[in-house]
């Protein structure tokens, strides 16, 4: 699928100055350069017929009239497929229309997880991780993914940490926590019954607790000390975690990048030594 915006946005890079007019003009006005010729256009941009032609080859279409096509496809789909009332998957979906889709239901997790994160809870979070003596992860299916991401990356920095993937194993850990711990469970409904056990039993231990969970009022968000929320925004069939998945990998990403940034140096230290190069 030749999308004209992303091809354009990255184009604009090493276009010449004529060209990164046209391409400034095009993205300001998509709707309505599929109206116009390339007589029209070129009025508009203050350029030449040619100049068009060559910035639509360039950018990997044949002429003007394969260009304004693709545009108008693309106007389309983001106008009409990719709308919160038609963005489920449907059997008869073209390849191009599932990426659309697909990539629309990530964006909009991440945006709405944007506005749920609350800065106190992250800032009070930060702090808690930085002043215990281990850090524990705790998850189940698709969110034990998100658990040992999280556990790689402050294993980089020589954070002490610890997981478990065998839910046995998970219980073993939580009964073993103290209150100068910090366990992060991560579970996207709040309601894995592993998991509310798993965190019972660390609360009766007087454990603090960080949920990455969703925004509603669930056994897990009573149970947490400080909630990093993610958003429910899935496909109405449910295959699996996905939107969800990567709003809660964006989760770990700020914890961690939060934690770096309160130990800059010493981070940045501890990252050179762990790095491992790769065989050119």
């Amino acid at each position: 699928m030749k999308s004209v915006i992303v091809k354009l946005r990255e184009y604009m890079r090493e276009a010449s100055g004529t060209e990164k007019g046209i391409i400034a003009y095009l993205l300001e006005h998509p709707e309505q350069v599929v109206e116009m010729n390339i007589r029209d256009l070129a009025k508009k941009c203050y350029a030449s017929t040619s100049t068009i032609s060559r910035l639509c080859h360039k950018i990997g279409f044949e002429h003007y009239k394969d260009f304004q096509k693709s545009l108008v496809y693309e106007n389309a789909l983001r106008k009409d497929v990719i709308t919160e009332r038609n963005c489920e998957i449907d059997r008869n979906d073209s390849l191009e229309q599932l990426i659309e889709k697909v990539i629309y239901k990530n964006i909009v997790s991440l945006k709405d997880t944007k506005s749920l994160i609350e800065i106190d809870a992250l800032d009070k979070s930060v702090k808690l991780l930085a002043k215990s003596r281990k850090i524990a992860f705790f998850g189940m299916g698709a969110s034990l993914l998100a658990a040992q991401d999280a556990y790689l990356k402050f294993m980089r920095i020589n954070k002490f940490c610890q997981i478990n993937q065998d839910y046995h194993a998970q219980i073993v850990l939580a009964a073993n926590m103290t209150s100068e711990d910090v366990a992060i469970v991560i579970s996207y409904s709040g309601m894995t019954k592993e998991m509310i056990m798993c965190a019972e039993t660390m609360k009766n231990a007087n454990v603090p607790i960080i949920a990455i969970t969703c925004f509603r009022e669930s056994p897990l968000s009573k149970l947490a000390d400080y909630n990093l929320y993610v958003t429910e925004t899935e496909f109405d069939f449910r295959t699996g975690k996905m939107s969800s998945r990567i709003s809660q990998l964006v989760v770990v990403d700020m914890l961690y990048m939060a934690y770096i940034q309160n130990n800059y140096d010493e981070c940045m230290r501890l990252l050179k030594r762990t790095f491992i190069p790769k065989e050119t």
